[in-house]
C-alpha cells in the first residue's frame, strides 16, 4: 500500500505564496487537505489567488517590514485560529555583479527579505506553533546556501544564513516538538531565474544561450528543478512522514556541486 501525505485540519501559512514557488507550495498543502493562508507583497498576485487556488486566504504583507508581519499574524490568529506549519518562502534574487560594484542598499534589501523576514515571521509563529498539531517550520534556502555563487554574494550570504538560522531553531525548539528544516533548491526554472541568467549574461558579456547552458548543466541530472519539485519536498518536510527529520538542509537540486 502506498503512503499518502495528509495535512487534514493543519493550518498553514506560506509567505510569498500567491505566485511562483510559493503558489506551488500552497497548492500542494491545499491538495493534502490543509487550510492555507498566503501573504504576498504584490496585490495583483493576491487578486488572482481566488482563481489560482480557491479557498486559500490571502493577506498583503512585506515580510521585511515588522509592522506588516505583525498585522499578518493577527490575521493568522483571526482567520486560521492558530498555526501548525510556517513555510518561510519569501525571497528575492538580489543584485548581480562583482562585490565592488554592489550598493549597500541592494545588499541590505537582500538580507532584509531573505533572512530578516524569516526571523520576523518565526518569532511570531513560534507561540502559535507551540499550541499547534505536528508543528513545523520550513525555511527556503538555496543551493547557494551551501555553495559559493560568483556574482551573487548578497543572495548566497543570505541563503547560508537561512541554514544557520534553521539549525539553531531546530535545537532551540526541539523540546517543544517543533521541527525546523530548510530546503535548498537548485536553479528553479521560471521567470526569476531567467531574469537572473539574463542579468549575468549582460554582466559577463556572454551570449544568453551560453549562460543558460551553464545553469541547466550544473546539476548531475542536467536540468533545472521545477517549482513542483520544491513544493513536494516542503509538503514532505512538514508532514508526519518526516516526524524525526529536523535541523536538516534538504537539497532539491539534481545533485549540484558548483554554481555558475
Amino acid at each position: 500500500m502506498g503512503l499518502e501525505i495528509s495535512m487534514a485540519s493543519r493550518r498553514v501559512l506560506v509567505t510569498a505564496g500567491a505566485d511562483g514557488i510559493g503558489l506551488e507550495i500552497a497548492r500542494a498543502f491545499a491538495a493534502a487537505g490543509a487550510r492555507v493562508m498566503v501573504c504576498d507583497v504584490r496585490p495583483e498576485n493576491l487578486d488572482r489567488l481566488a482563481t489560482e487556488l480557491p479557498g486559500a486566504l490571502g493577506v498583503k504583507a512585506d515580510v521585511s517590514v515588522e509592522a506588516e508581519v505583525a498585522t499578518l499574524f493577527e490575521q493568522v490568529q483571526k482567520q486560521l485560529g492558530g498555526l501548525d506549519v510556517l513555510v518561510n518562502n519569501a525571497g528575492i534574487a538580489g543584485p548581480t555583479g562583482g562585490v565592488e560594484t554592489l550598493s549597500l542598499a541592494d545588499w541590505e534589501r537582500t538580507l532584509a527579505v531573505n533572512i530578516t523576514g524569516q526571523f520576523l515571521c518565526a518569532r511570531l509563529a513560534v507561540p502559535l506553533l507551540r499550541q499547534g498539531t505536528g508543528a513545523s517550520i520550513v525555511n527556503l534556502s538555496s543551493a547557494a546556501g551551501h555553495l559559493g555563487m560568483p556574482g551573487r554574494s548578497p543572495y548566497s550570504a543570505s541563503k547560508w544564513a537561512v541554514v544557520g538560522f534553521t539549525k539553531s531553531l531546530a535545537i532551540e525548539l526541539g523540546p517543544d516538538n517543533i521541527r525546523v528544516n530548510a530546503i535548498l533548491p537548485g536553479a528553479v526554472d521560471g521567470p526569476r531565474i531567467r531574469a537572473v541568467i539574463a542579468a549575468k549574461a549582460e554582466t559577463l558579456g556572454r551570449p544568453l544561450a551560453e549562460v543558460t547552458r551553464d545553469y541547466t548543466s550544473q546539476a548531475a541530472l542536467g536540468r533545472m528543478v521545477t517549482a513542483r519539485d520544491v513544493a513536494h519536498m516542503a509538503l514532505f518536510a512538514a508532514s508526519d512522514l518526516a516526524g524525526s527529520v529536523t535541523g536538516q538542509a534538504l537539497a532539491v537540486d539534481g545533485h549540484t556541486q558548483a554554481l555558475s
